[in-house]
């Protein structure tokens, strides 16, 4: 069976506390809005003429399986700040693919998210691509009792 190629992205951010780690990530799902779905882990290019547009516009299924760049981090170290980030590298040319970067750490958001787009901007160098625009997403926490964040970019078709 063919999977056809997504065509419509969505960048998207949760944080939340839970009782235990996998909690607090699954409830990071719920508040970026992708927690009844199934995320599928793809390698990070954003196809060619891909449109922006939000998850709720998609209206992903329900246990569906649905490709995702993502980041995400947990923790149970109270007061640590932790975040995540993703970004995308967008080209001029809209015929090419663009690119995804995705970090995390015990870091500040806005360290984490320099690093994501410098992330993006390196790859694209590499690729020799004239670069449009770099967007980007991330969530923070500082936990409390045990946290996570989780930040991604969905890729839908429709």
């Amino acid at each position: 069976m063919m999977v056809p190629t997504p065509n419509r992205y969505a960048l998207v951010k949760g944080a939340s506390e839970g009782e235990f780690l996998l909690n607090a990530f699954d409830y990071a799902l719920l508040d970026a809005g992708v927690g009844d779905t199934n995320l599928v882990r793809m390698s990070s290019i954003l196809p060619p003429g891909a449109k922006r547009t939000t998850v709720e516009e998609m209206k992903l299924p329900k246990g569906g399986l649905i490709p995702v760049a993502y980041g995400m981090i947990t923790s149970d170290k109270p007061g640590t700040i932790i975040s995540t980030a993703v970004s995308i590298a967008i080209p001029v040319d809209p015929s090419l693919p663009g690119v995804i970067m995705e970090t995390e750490g015990e870091m500040p958001l806005s360290e984490c998210e320099a690093k994501v787009r410098k992330m993006a901007e390196e790859a694209f160098k590499k690729r020799n691509r004239e670069l449009k625009e770099i967007i980007s997403i991330g969530a923070e926490l500082t936990v409390k009792e045990v946290g996570g964040v989780f930040a991604a970019v969905v890729l839908w078709y429709e």
